[in-house]
């Protein structure tokens, strides 16, 4: 048997079971899922107050390049998106025009993502991807209204591959974060674990030990080996109960010590996915069973799974190689990706680093008079502190601040800017060459105008005696 028989034989049996008929109810409890916790995240948004300083304080917003056209709807329209978006929530949740729903609820909530820069956050860009998913995978044929109304199109089962796209899409997140924490500062410095406990020290119970040094290291090590290697225990069938209950626990530990939002809520319900498909109905059938009523039958119906079309597999082989592409760009760039941010986003680099830093821009007139021209100046305080981070953020009000000044008639100035820059705890540097005239920088390819990242060990945070 020559390499190509046998390669194509394994591509055959690999095709055969992604084909394979499977429960449709892991998929609709999925769609379920997803749509309560957009449901719940939607309305935290509107009664926590964050709108307002997220999208109608601001007076400059941070674009991501070619999407500089993307503004904020007047404070009643954002109050107004916000609401559609929990409606659509919850017409994916109870299955009504689902895909619909889902294609409008990602494009919407994207909306909200590319009006600022500064509002990025990681599970925000997972939500868009699963809401996405939602719209080219039959979640809505199952256990919904769409397939109440339309007996004809309900599925029984679906091909094994529906079920296989959302378990990668879960795992890319886990073992990307994984290997974003191989690296010294994490498992041989603790940081910035070390720092972000230690300021946690009035946790009820726990708080003295978080201010010790090997509860740092532990967790990092902890940190590292969890995300790195959950999904094989999740695909396992021996362990995937106990490694799910460990998931939970992890995710209710980090979102009670950090503030990171939604993020623990989504990916311990996004999980759900690794379990056995027929498992959701069982489940009902057994809560059926003991109220009373009658189970819910076991799928039999000779409906689906569907078919595959050329340009639905060429779109989903397309997903798969940009979601494993994008992690890894940041390697093309030269340059450390926690100090120079090139490549950091939609990488799923999660919680590797911690910058702390000061911004002053410099207008240099050619007859050497200077202006210090402060970033608070244009920015709010939430804006500030994301500032010091990013140098792309930092170019971009660069330009906006020479743009000011060409319009006042000050045609030949130069602007430069003083940004230094904490990393882990080590001393503040220079995070951009300070000669450098930002408005004749580019931001495409490499960020050579950024300097090289410190090459000091981060500090260690002593417990106090």
């Amino acid at each position: 048997m020559t390499v190509v028989d046998a390669g194509s034989r394994v591509t055959a049996r690999v095709l055969a079971r992604a084909a394979r008929p499977i429960d449709a109810a892991a998929l609709a409890a999925f769609r379920i899922a997803f749509g309560l916790i957009a449901l719940v995240g939607v309305v935290r948004l509107l009664t926590s107050g964050w709108i307002a300083p997220m999208y109608q304080d601001p007076e400059v917003a941070f674009t991501y390049p070619g999407f500089g056209w993307v503004t904020a709807w007047p404070s009643w329209g954002m109050d107004l998106h916000y609401a559609v978006l929990g409606v659509l929530a919850a017409l994916v949740t109870v299955g009504l025009w689902s895909r619909l729903a889902s294609a409008l609820f990602a494009l919407g909530f994207a909306y909200t993502q590319l009006i600022d820069t500064t509002n990025y956050l990681n599970h925000h860009y997972l939500v868009v991807l699963l809401a996405g998913l939602l719209v080219v995978l039959p979640a809505h044929r199952t256990w919904s209204i769409d397939a109440w109304r339309a007996p004809s199109s309900r599925l029984d089962v679906v091909p094994a591959w529906t079920l296989w796209l959302l378990r990668f899409q879960v795992g890319v997140v886990y073992v990307f974060a994984g290997l974003a924490k191989l690296q010294g500062d994490w498992l041989l410095h603790a940081q910035p674990l070390n720092i972000w406990l230690s300021a946690r020290t009035d946790t009820p119970l726990v708080g003295a030990w978080l201010d010790e040094q090997w509860v740092a290291y532990a967790m990092s090590w902890a940190g590292f080996v969890f995300d790195t290697t959950i999904v094989a225990w999740l695909l396992w069938g021996r362990t995937r109960v106990i490694a799910y209950v460990v998931l939970c626990g992890f995710h209710a530990a980090t979102g009670y010590f950090f503030n990171i939002g939604m993020f623990p809520l989504i990916m311990s319900g996004a999980a759900l996915v690794f379990f056995p498909p027929e498992l959701p109905r069982r489940a009902i059938a057994a809560l059926a069973l003991r109220a009373g009523r009658a189970s819910m039958p076991a799928p039999t119906s000779p409906r689906g799974p569907p078919a595959v079309g050329r340009a639905l597999g060429a779109l989903l082989v397309v997903h798969v190689v940009v979601q494993l592409a994008l992690p890894l760009r940041h390697h093309l760039y030269p340059g450390d990706v926690r100090w120079n941010e090139d490549g950091a986003r939609f990488a799923w680099q999660v919680m590797v680093r911690e910058k702390h830093g000061s911004v002053t821009y410099i207008v240099r007139f050619p007859d050497g008079r200077r202006l210090q021209v402060p970033p608070r100046r244009y920015l709010t305080a939430r804006q500030e502190r994301e500032l010091a981070g990013y140098p792309d953020l930092i170019l971009q009000l660069g330009r906006r601040i020479g743009a000011e000044m060409h319009a006042a008639g000050h045609a030949d100035v130069r602007v430069t800017v003083d940004a230094r820059v904490s990393l882990n705890g080590r001393p503040a540097e220079a995070m951009i060459d300070p000669e450098i005239d930002l408005l004749t920088v580019s931001d495409v390819g490499a960020r050579t105008w950024v300097t090289p990242a410190p090459s000091t060990d981060p500090i260690h945070l002593r417990a106090r005696p």
